[in-house]
């Protein structure tokens, strides 16, 4: 006969003597056919000594690490702080050098006119968005670690930094729309506080002073390896917010396809009084504008999705929006669209660079809390883009060092005119789709752009202001892609669809930062609620096995006679207490305080009676004898109500922790099913949890907390049918040789 070996904590009881017992004719013992309750072999597990840990010497120890200063340590810190000296001089010019090529070229051809058309929705002149791609992507190829991503211009935070810009030039007093016919016309007018700050001067200092601002965040995360943050930011979280923001996005690019000229609104309830505006003021729509846009519009999206389902076949995608850029800019200005039909067009865009400045202190306190929210999503952006195609193409990617990174492409290129990028996800997918091998292809990209700053960029004088609305409204397709596939997500999750839509809908209805914050919220909610109110469920045994599941959701499980198996499938803590005690009571069917209770009247009518005392667990024990077994049956208004059980396991695989309340918790329970005559056990309990319980003593002085909990519910189940089987021996052989009534008295003792 094979021997069942059971583990328990140190100090374990143990018991001698054991019977073997039968099957019930309504539920089965727990025992196989190989198993009795005496095949016992007590094993101690002893615990490893708890490693002494002293704070002071592991900051002693870490700062030794840090101050260690050889040349092989300051090495090694430059070429994890710039990746490029570790990759660059293994770089193979044969086998990587054409497709780092190609891909910087395409992804440069179309970098240009979405650079253009973000500076609009950033409320910045079109030069400001060339600049915020070529520089970022210079610093972004010596710092980062991924191979892959794209960083300049991204639509959501270039609506964020818009808002940003509008808020501040409303406060400041310029009154007006930048969605006039020349945005950049008067750009070159910028001082540095011994002139006058136009419009367009004033916007570009918010903007670099706000970049700057992301950056300095960005690093500080970094360094200080707070890239858990991220973790906050679920994928349901994100992907509301990217729909709710392409939304407003689009909202805010209406007025430029239909050539209107109204305010930008800002702050709660700016996305339903911008469509108010649109429908008030349609009928000045400008005809020439509208047909263009749909005329591009009708051109691109076709091209696109194309471009999409063909994607594995073409080896480049038909640069669709450059062309249209190009065509409608020629169209322009041979028609002169601009005074014949009044249409907004780019204006004069310079060439060159300008010299460097520095962020306006002053602005810093007002622009702390707008750089928080793009912050976290700029660096979150990047981060899980870098790791999606790390793991696709099989290399390490270093979350805290692609937060330095790219906070460091938003502080250095704040000194150059530039406001706050992150990997874009368009660009990112083409660079990837097209063959890039390492970020030099980044620096081809850089080069595309500085022949446009350098030579091209005064040819988009004419480029009208509806076409660059077009390309950035194509661009967000992905995001609206997402309202089709939350019916999957029903079925998937509920809870997590009720995220997104939730933080879609805040988003898009109230601001995209409180949209954030409220997602944020509302997801670390939803875990609290899954937490607090998690399932619980009584356990059954597959016959023959050691195996116990779930008896609402299996068939063919068996009941263990007079023993109860409790799952609670959540961490016991404060929050849940209450619950737990009640959804316990409910499915076992026994209130212990309530049996109590009735008990002591039962006891006190008894005691009136017959002047004799009584143990309620002797009393019960006599309840459950069988009753050709009993010398002498008592009065029914005697005995206190019969219960099914003489065991409760309370299995602990789900629990993490338990908190101080939930010890006690776990104590009065405990001790409640006790007082009548019900041993509780405790299974399948982590390491944490058992210490957590041996040091609070959860089962009295008598057990220190160690000796009633298991390392697996089979091991309860056959001790508590063997001490159940003991007692009834016992009981048995006092029966034979006492009368009634020394039995119960013995009992009670």
């Amino acid at each position: 006969m094979e021997k069942e070996r059971r583990i328990s904590s140190p100090g374990a009881m143990e018991d001698t003597s054991s019977q073997k017992s039968g099957q019930s004719k309504e539920v089965l013992s727990s025992q196989t056919p190989e198993e009795s309750p005496a095949d016992f072999v007590h094993v101690k597990l002893e615990e490893y000594e708890p490693a002494d840990f002293s704070t002071k010497d592991l900051i002693l120890k870490k700062a030794r690490e840090v101050c260690t200063c050889n040349h092989q340590t300051i090495i090694t810190f430059f070429c994890q702080l710039f990746p490029v000296l570790d990759w660059l001089p293994r770089y193979d010019i044969k086998t990587q050098l054409l497709g780092d090529v190609v891909s910087g070229l395409l992804v440069g051809i179309v970098a240009i006119p979405q650079s253009i058309s973000y500076s609009l929705l950033a409320s910045q002149d079109p030069i400001y968005g060339i600049y915020t791609n070529f520089f970022c992507n210079i610093v972004y190829v010596a710092m980062a670690t991924s191979r892959h991503n794209f960083v300049g211009s991204f639509g959501i935070l270039c609506l964020m930094v818009g808002q940003s810009v509008n808020r501040h030039l409303q406060l400041a007093g310029y009154s007006g729309d930048s969605s006039g016919s020349s945005l950049v016309g008067n750009s070159t007018s910028f001082s540095n506080g011994t002139g006058a700050c136009d419009r367009s001067c004033y916007a570009i200092t918010v903007a670099l002073s706000l970049s700057f601002l992301v950056g300095l965040y960005q690093i500080l995360l970094g360094v200080l390896q707070l890239g858990f943050v991220a973790v906050y930011l679920s994928e349901p979280l994100l992907s509301g917010f990217v729909t709710g923001s392409s939304l407003t996005i689009i909202t805010s690019q209406m007025k430029y396809l239909l050539g209107l000229k109204i305010p930008r609104h800002e702050g709660v309830g700016s996305f339903l009084l911008t469509w108010v505006d649109l429908f008030r003021y349609i009928q000045n729509t400008n005809i020439c504008d509208l047909v263009t846009s749909l005329v591009a519009l009708a051109i691109i999206v076709p091209v696109k999705e194309i471009n999409d389902r063909y994607k594995e076949k073409m080896k480049a995608p038909f640069p669709i929006e450059l062309l249209v850029v190009i065509v409608a800019t020629v169209i322009s200005y041979y028609f002169n669209f601009e005074e014949r039909y009044k249409s907004s067009v780019c204006g004069d865009i310079p060439t060159g660079f300008r010299k460097p400045t520095l962020p306006d202190i002053n602005l810093f306190s007002s622009l702390a809390v707008d750089a928080l929210p793009i912050a976290v999503i700029g660096f979150a952006m990047t981060v899980s883009l870098a790791e999606i195609f790390g793991k696709k193409h099989g290399y390490a990617v270093r979350a805290n060092q692609e937060m330095i990174a790219i906070g460091m492409c938003n502080l250095i290129p704040s000194f150059f005119y530039c406001f706050a990028s992150s990997a874009a996800l368009t660009k990112t997918l083409l660079k990837e789709s097209t063959g890039t091998q390492t970020q030099v292809s980044g620096l081809v990209t850089s080069l595309v752009l500085l022949l446009v700053l350098l030579w091209i960029a005064p040819l988009f004088y004419s480029l009208q202001t509806s076409i660059l609305g077009v390309v950035t409204i194509v661009n967000l397709r992905g995001g609206l892609r997402k309202f089709h596939d939350t019916p999957r997500m029903w079925q998937l999750s509920k809870l997590d669809t009720v995220v997104w839509w939730t933080t879609m809908l805040s988003s898009t209805l109230i601001t995209t930062e409180i949209g954030l914050l409220v997602g944020v919220c509302f997801a670390l909610l939803c875990i609290i609620f899954r937490t607090q109110r998690p399932r619980a469920t009584l356990l059954g045994k597959v016959s023959n096995t050691e195996i116990y599941e779930d008896q609402s959701t299996y068939k063919q499980l068996s009941s263990i006679a007079n023993i109860k198996i409790f799952r609670f499938e959540s961490s016991l803590y404060y929050a849940n207490k209450d619950y737990f005690k009640t959804v316990l009571y409910q499915k076992t069917g026994v209130n212990p305080i309530l049996l109590a209770a009735k008990h002591q009247r039962v006891e006190a009518q008894a005691n009136a009676d017959t002047g004799n005392s009584k143990s309620f667990f002797g009393t019960r024990l006599d309840c459950l004898k069988p009753a050709k077994q009993r010398t002498e049956k008592p009065p029914a208004d005697a005995c206190p109500p019969s219960i099914d059980m003489h065991t409760l396991i309370l299995e602990c695989g789900a629990m993490q922790f338990i908190d101080t309340v939930g010890l006690s918790v776990l104590k009065e329970i405990h001790h409640d099913y006790k007082e009548i005559g019900v041993q509780v056990l405790l299974a399948n309990c982590n390491p944490s949890i058992r210490h957590r319980l041996r040091e609070g003593g959860w089962a009295g002085e008598t057990d220190s907390g160690g000796q009633l909990a298991f390392h697996s519910v089979h091991d309860a189940v056959r001790f508590a049918e063997r001490r159940y089987h003991v007692q009834r021996e016992s009981l048995e052989k006092k029966d034979a040789v006492l009368d009634p009534e020394d039995l119960i008295f013995q009992g009670s003792l």
